[in-house]
């Protein structure tokens, strides 16, 4: 198991690039890592990595015994995967990410649940609004909420979930309320986005007579976290484009108004996205199956009727 321990070591140091992150990664201490990955370099008798103070990069020798090591990893887990099958006792790690959003509200608050039922599988939850590179990271289920565009990764469609802008009353009463989708970038009113390096909100896309329409908003906020837009949406600094579960509890308090419900935005697409090598691995099927249900459920106990 040593042997095999050295190999997932080196792995993630290839893929994260640092000691330090595989260490966390795999629940070792950097010198831990280390020593696993001097471990496997007396073994083979080569070097491995080229060193730096900042970073580790594969050596020639490196990059070939990656290649061969992902493999062995992957048919650990398919042999895993088997046997758990024909137990229905599964075993193992996932590793998990989701926005921030739902993945506070519905994912990371549904995991004791799940290990209640589950106790041998553990769950490694990684929370983000960026869209985390699946394949780079060795992600096993990442939960999306948009637009899902990741064609070479199996998808299993959850929901789909209604839209709203919304605003303060105290936005609305010094700025007006936009009579069309033209107003919010003509009258200038202040669109709070999520913004980072590929996202896809420096646009809304709302439903028109002449079916959905793209408009480039813009404003003096943006953030790579969703819920600090909602945050500044609550103080009166602009109008947000939400998921209405999770401002529903604002709208009936009056604390946001609902905006341009005529012309509304497109729903957004709730999924759980996975590799294909991930599609008979039971511990991923029954974590999609549970949160997907659960997910659905919590998600309509918050909307109205």
């Amino acid at each position: 198991m040593s042997y095999l321990n050295n190999i997932q070591v080196f792995v993630r140091v290839v893929e994260l690039g640092n000691l330090s992150a595989a260490g966390r990664d795999q629940r070792v201490s950097p010198a831990v890592a280390s020593n696993r990955i001097k471990e496997l370099e007396a073994h083979l008798g080569v070097r491995l990595f080229n060193r730096t103070t900042r970073k580790l990069t594969p050596t020639e020798h490196g990059h070939l015994f990656y290649s061969g090591a992902k493999k062995i990893l992957e048919a650990v887990d398919e042999a895993e995967a088997a046997v758990a099958t024909s137990t229905s006792n599964p075993k193992g790690t996932i590793r998990v990410t989701a926005p921030l959003g739902i993945g506070r509200r519905l994912i990371a608050s549904g995991i004791p649940e799940f290990r209640d039922l589950y106790p041998d599988i553990e769950v490694r939850l990684r929370l983000s609004d960026h869209n985390v590179d699946i394949m780079t990271e060795s992600i096993d289920i990442a939960f999306r909420l948009g637009v899902i565009e990741d064609s070479n990764l199996r998808m299993r469609g959850i929901m789909e979930c209604e839209r709203v802008l919304c605003a303060a009353p105290s936005y609305l009463d010094k700025h007006g309320e936009p009579a069309s989708p033209d107003a919010l970038i003509d009258e200038g009113h202040a669109c709070l986005l999520l913004r980072f390096p590929g996202s896809r909100e420096y646009f809304w896309v709302l439903r028109t007579a002449d079916g959905p329409e793209k408009f480039n908003v813009g404003g003096p906020y943006d953030s790579d976290d969703g819920d600090v837009l909602t945050d500044w949406a609550l103080a009166g600094r602009g109008i947000v484009n939400k998921p209405r579960f999770e401002v529903e509890a604002h709208l009936r308090s009056g604390a946001l108004r609902a905006v341009l419900t005529h012309t509304p935005p497109v729903p957004a697409q709730f999924a759980a996205l996975y590799p294909h090598k991930n599609f008979q691995d039971p511990k991923v099927r029954f974590f999609i199956d549970f949160m997907a249900e659960r997910c659905q459920r919590m998600i309509r106990d918050a909307l109205p009727g």
